[in-house]
């Protein structure tokens, strides 16, 4: 036998062996190994699928998801919404904002003033009353000040002692005739006598004359302090104030004009006065005070009644040191004379501000500095927006008579006149009509100045609480400014003014409007965003799962209607 053919008879088994192999393995019974089945998992491809899903179990876990989602949305974010937002109530702001800029209402004061032509011609009265007021007209220059003319009813009125807050005229032109044409006013009543030529009273036909050209021109220069006064407090709180002439002399008025408002006290309806007396030992122990205040002052409150009230009250404090032991007390000294930490200065009484007239017995003295004085006396100084100060010699009594008292009383009344902001020219029943409307303007321009401010706090701000108290006060604070721009000039005017400037400054001031200032809306992101993140996550997870479920059943019933 060849080698091949040896090679292929061992390969091949024999058919006996083949077949009974063949039947042992088949009658054999196979035991499965686990540790065989752990090292060899089944493929994929092999792995058993869960029994599907009942379909009343989806319905009842979609039902459940939806639950969760449907307290969410119509529940809880209301809840939220509703406990989180804040209010903000509504507010005319375009109408605020005319307040602030002067369109809602243009200050126009008519000032009037009665001629007294009793010797004079009707109808030559009425022509130079004509031609002067033509003349006034033409030199108004300031749009807000205006100089009405009118006659002087003949009701045998004394006008030469009636206050000008009482007529009905702010002033009184008496004309009279002489040699010349001059002018003068009187220093107590507000009178102003003119003298005029006879031939300079223009004929009924005339349409011009130098003599109307004059009168116009002196009552324009009575009034020119208002006038400034008023220019001043348009520039400053409106930005549509008339232009001004710039020069030297207009920047002394208005650097003067600013020390003036700077000093002088904010307004309000009541003052309270108080009286006080220091003394650097045991003597003078008690003062005439009170008889000196009736005497010397009462009159000047008494005239300053229709405008402010004053409540009064008075102290003695015996052994008391001033701030500053030197003799002669220099200009850098008045600022720190009071000494506040032992003088018991009586604080504000029922919310009015309080004015302090502190008279000090000693030996101590003002220096010669002129730049430290009121009213040119050596005694005495006002402090700005507080009060005033006097030093009086020792007496020779430990009793401080009325008499000695009469020099500290005037000098505390120009003082007191000095801090309401009392014009300083012309007699004192004209100042005071002067300070009605001065304080009437500057009040109403304040309320405006407000309301602009809280409309744009309001814009800047849209995350501020605006709560229904800021709406009330910015209501009323808009009523009573039309009733005060009615009634400019008057002391209901003056009145309305008032009330609108404090609503408006209670309505910007609020206390839970400013506490939201500090709020910002990082700090609510921060505080919500621990909560949201547990709660958010299942309810977006469980949300996703069933969305992917439903796409793979819609994706199998399409297969089987293709099958």
């Amino acid at each position: 036998m060849s080698p091949t053919s040896e090679k292929r008879h061992d390969d091949v088994a024999p058919p006996a062996v083949a077949d009974i192999s063949a039947a042992g393995k088949a009658n054999e019974t196979i035991v499965p190994d686990a540790k065989s089945d752990t090292a060899n998992p089944p493929l994929p491809g092999n792995r058993k699928e869960p029994p599907p899903e009942k379909p009343e179990d989806v319905r009842r876990r979609s039902f459940i998801v939806a639950s969760f989602w449907l307290i969410v949305l119509f529940l809880g974010l209301p809840i939220w919404w509703k406990t989180t937002t804040i209010y903000r109530a509504d507010l005319p702001l375009s109408e605020m904002m005319d307040w602030a800029d002067g369109k809602a209402c243009t200050p126009v004061f008519a000032i009037r003033i009665a001629l007294d032509t009793s010797g004079l011609g009707e109808e030559e009265s009425y022509n130079l009353m004509s031609i002067t007021q033509q003349a006034l007209d033409a030199m108004g220059d300031f749009a807000a000040q205006r100089l009405q003319l009118e006659p002087l009813p003949s009701t045998g009125a004394d006008y030469m002692n009636a206050p000008s807050h009482d007529s009905d005229a702010a002033l009184v032109v008496r004309l009279r005739p002489g040699q010349t044409m001059t002018a003068s006013l009187h220093s107590r009543s507000p009178v102003l006598d003119v003298t005029y030529p006879p031939n300079s009273i223009p004929s009924p036909t005339a349409n011009s004359s130098d003599f109307a050209t004059y009168l116009a021109t002196q009552l324009r220069e009575t009034f020119s302090e208002e006038r400034d006064v008023m220019s001043y407090l348009l520039a400053t709180y409106t930005t549509h104030a008339e232009p001004r002439p710039q020069g030297s002399l207009r920047d002394a008025a208005e650097a003067s004009l600013s020390k003036r408002m700077t000093r002088s006290l904010k307004y309000s309806r009541t003052y309270h006065l108080t009286f006080s007396l220091f003394t650097n030992g045991p003597t003078p122990s008690s003062w005439d005070v009170d008889s000196a205040i009736d005497e010397y002052m009462r009159p000047i409150l008494d005239m300053l009644g229709p405008i402010h009230n004053f409540t009064i009250d008075t102290q003695v404090q015996l052994y008391a040191s001033p701030g500053v032991q030197s003799q002669v007390l220099t200009k850098e000294d008045l600022s720190s004379f009071i000494n506040a930490a032992e003088w018991p200065l009586s604080p504000s009484i029922g919310g009015s501000p309080t004015v302090n007239f502190v008279m000090y017995v000693g030996n101590q003295t003002v220096g010669p500095d002129p730049g430290a004085l009121e009213s040119g006396s050596s005694h005495s100084w006002l402090i700005p927006q507080w009060g005033s100060v006097y030093l009086l010699p020792p007496p020779a009594t430990d009793h401080i008579r009325s008499e000695l008292l009469k020099q500290p009383i005037l000098t505390f009344t120009s003082h007191l006149l000095s801090l309401l902001n009392t014009p300083q020219t012309g007699p004192l029943p004209m100042r005071l009509s002067t300070l009605t409307r001065i304080r009437s303007a500057d009040l109403l321009l304040r309320a405006s100045s407000s309301l602009g401010s809280l409309a744009r706090l309001s814009l800047a701000l849209p995350s501020i609480s605006i709560p229904p108290s800021v709406a009330d006060g910015v209501t009323k604070s808009m009523r009573h400014l039309r009733s005060a721009c009615s009634h400019l000039g008057g002391t209901d005017g003056l009145e309305h003014a008032r009330i609108a400037e404090a609503e408006a400054e209670r309505a910007f001031f609020e206390k839970s409007m400013v506490g939201q200032l500090y709020f910002p809306d990082e700090h609510k992101v921060a505080i919500y965003l621990p909560l949201l993140g547990p709660v958010g996550v299942p309810l977006v997870i469980g949300l996703l799962s069933q969305v992917k479920a439903w796409k793979k059943r819609s994706r199998e019933e399409k297969a089987k209607k293709k099958a």
